[in-house]
């Protein structure tokens, strides 16, 4: 077998069996094309033997050079490159019979914890009724984008699931199922605003629709894209004087923190945001209790 027939079916079992999704193949196919290109540089020749023994001075070796190239990349980069790396090497050893204890053992570079930062009701309420009153475009466009946010702050919902909804999602019921990562399907209650905001959009957008296409459309008519979304956030963002924290992934957060603020359990938050682990849906936690530190410290009398 060669390297780069190892290289297909890795990607089968990363596509068929972890199904990852075309951002992450994609990703890693990167990763792992500048790998080996340095392993060449470094041997003059690298076969998928050659790659099976590498050491962990040649990971340290590629490592560095990815730190120290014209654009070098941050820390974050680099242990999603080096995930990859592993991830090949991880499936040499489980189906192919070619294990690397160093490859294994190697560790990342230290990435800063990060947080999620939601933004607090008044601002997200605000950001949603400021999305109505975009005089520069089509009142549909502005129903449009007022339904996805909706979406997620009002289901929580990660924007690639608000953007999947078809025609036939809709009217929308009492609850929603939704497929997100993995697979994984959950059921969600729809809130009253969502609904309507839903068909208030659907009522005023121009296009003639088959029940199989997706609901949400660009200005002239393709289907809307993430970026799309964003750009319109980051637009209404400065319009209200808003951090770059007010993000459209900021308001999933804020679903699920608000609803720890009204007493919603963690379990609870978990399955309705459908993480994998608690642990990622405990870091709305520790969001909520920096701010209700922050708070007593600034209202306590003895501050």
């Amino acid at each position: 077998m060669t390297l780069d027939d190892a290289r297909t079916a890795w990607f089968g079992w990363l596509k068929g069996q972890r199904r990852c999704s075309a951002h992450t193949l994609a990703a890693y196919g990167h990763a792992f094309r500048g790998y080996t290109d340095y392993l060449r540089q470094h041997w003059g020749e690298a076969s998928l033997d050659d790659v099976a023994r590498v050491t962990s001075a040649d990971l340290r070796g590629w490592m560095a050079y990815l730190r120290g190239k014209e654009n070098p990349l941050s820390a974050r980069s680099l242990a999603q490159h080096l995930s990859a790396v592993k991830s090949f090497h991880s499936y040499l050893d489980l189906h192919l019979d070619r294990g690397n204890v160093q490859v294994g053992l190697m560790r990342g570079p230290r990435l800063k914890a990060t947080l999620p930062r939601p933004l607090n009701e008044d601002q997200a309420i605000g950001l949603l009724a400021e999305t109505r009153m975009d005089a520069d475009r089509d009142d549909w466009e502005n129903s449009r984008d007022e339904a996805v946010y909706m979406l997620l702050y009002g289901l929580g919902l990660r924007i690639s699931e608000a953007l999947s909804l078809t025609v036939a999602d809709t009217p929308l019921g009492d609850s929603l199922r939704i497929t997100g990562k993995g697979n994984k399907m959950r059921v969600l209650p729809v809130l009253e605003a969502v609904r309507e905001a839903i068909e208030r959009y659907k009522s005023q957008q121009p296009f003639i629709l088959a029940a199989t296409d997706r609901l949400f459309r660009a200005k002239r008519g393709g289907e809307l894209s993430p970026r799309h979304v964003q750009a319109t956030m980051q637009h209404l963002r400065s319009r209200l004087g808003l951090s770059d924290r007010a993000t459209p992934h900021a308001l999933r957060h804020s679903f699920a923190t608000h609803m720890l603020g009204s007493g919603a359990d963690l379990r609870s938050i978990q399955e309705l945001l459908g993480h994998a682990s608690l642990s990622t849906t405990q870091k709305y936690t520790q969001v909520d209790a920096e701010r209700l530190l922050s708070a007593y410290a600034a209202a306590h009398p003895k501050g």
